[in-house]
């Protein structure tokens, strides 16, 4: 998430009412959560275990619950609960917009969109040239869909990040203020979910096909050319690489990316990254051939230990 302006470390200290470490006229440009930080950005981080992939990050900001040396060239804010600050600034600089119309404040639909009736469109949406939408979709905030996209029906493009932290009260959940990108020519089946970004964007590449009820996770990236059969269901900050293919009911993990061109078979479970050009198959998933293998080892057993 971008801020529409700069603001430096000490004003942010002072609204947040923390201590800081650092030059005080140090600049942030934007908010982000760990996976999709660039130079410029905030991050929050308040557990030990992050501490030094949040450091040593490409953000220049820190948001951090314990003193620390602060890195050369970066600035510190020092916050007793830094998951509940990093949600106060994300809703002061980007707060919910409610929409009582159908088609929110802002938003711009090129005269070729083809909308059927009981659609839903939030604020500040983009919608290109000979765009399809059918009934009951629902469009959330800031989602850009580029020309010849079709959205099947009942589809949601853009609601809440599945993101919360466990507290003895609950659960509190991150504050999305990402959104969701449709490339040209992509197509989606019906009752599909595409979360937004909880501070960035889920990306949906050029020409990729989804399938009815697919699933898309926060901040997933997904190449071009691929294509998702039914149930397919993809965690948050996940990155397929171009002309992946995965068949029915594939659950994918967060935080895994899968390589270009390979093929997961139906009902697979990803666990762990996946290399480019192969075929995988079963839980966790394998590549296919060695999958084979083992399926045969196991169906010699009962005649191994009849003969032992």
């Amino acid at each position: 998430m971008k801020l529409l302006e700069p603001k430096t470390l000490k004003g942010l200290a002072e609204f947040l009412n923390c201590e800081f470490s650092g030059d005080p006229a140090h600049l942030i440009t934007g908010l982000n959560e760990i996976h999709r930080v660039v130079p410029g950005d905030l991050v929050f981080v308040d557990h030990p275990k992050y501490y030094d992939k949040a450091l040593s990050s490409d953000a220049t900001t820190i948001l951090i619950d314990k003193k620390v040396e602060c890195p050369e060239g970066k600035g510190l804010l020092i916050s007793d609960h830094p998951f509940d600050d990093f949600n106060r600034l994300t809703q002061h600089f980007r707060p919910i917009r409610f929409s009582s119309h159908s088609v929110g404040e802002g938003t711009e639909i090129a005269d070729s969109a083809q909308i059927y009736p009981n659609v839903t469109i939030g604020n500040d949406v983009r919608i290109g040239e000979n765009v399809v939408i059918y009934p009951g979709v629902v469009i959330m905030d800031r989602t850009i869909i580029e020309e010849n996209v079709v959205i099947g029906a009942n589809s949601v493009i853009g609601h809440n990040a599945f993101y919360y932290k466990k507290k003895e009260t609950g659960y509190d959940r991150l504050h999305t203020c990402g959104n969701v990108h449709l490339k040209k020519n992509v197509e989606l089946g019906a009752m599909c979910t595409i979360d937004a970004g909880v501070t960035d964007t889920t990306i949906i590449g050029e020409g990729s096909k989804l399938d009815n009820q697919v699933q898309v996770g926060h901040d997933t990236i997904i190449g071009k050319n691929c294509l998702l059969a039914a149930n397919v269901g993809i965690a948050g900050c996940t990155e397929l690489k171009d002309n992946v293919t995965m068949w029915g009911q594939v659950g994918c993990a967060s935080n895994v990316v899968i390589g270009e061109n390979a093929v997961v078979l139906a009902q697979s479970g990803i666990s762990k990254s996946l290399g480019p050009n192969k075929t995988y198959f079963g839980s966790p998933a394998k590549d296919i051939r060695l999958m084979y293998r083992e399926m045969a080892a196991i169906r010699k057993l009962p005649e191994i230990l009849e003969n032992m």
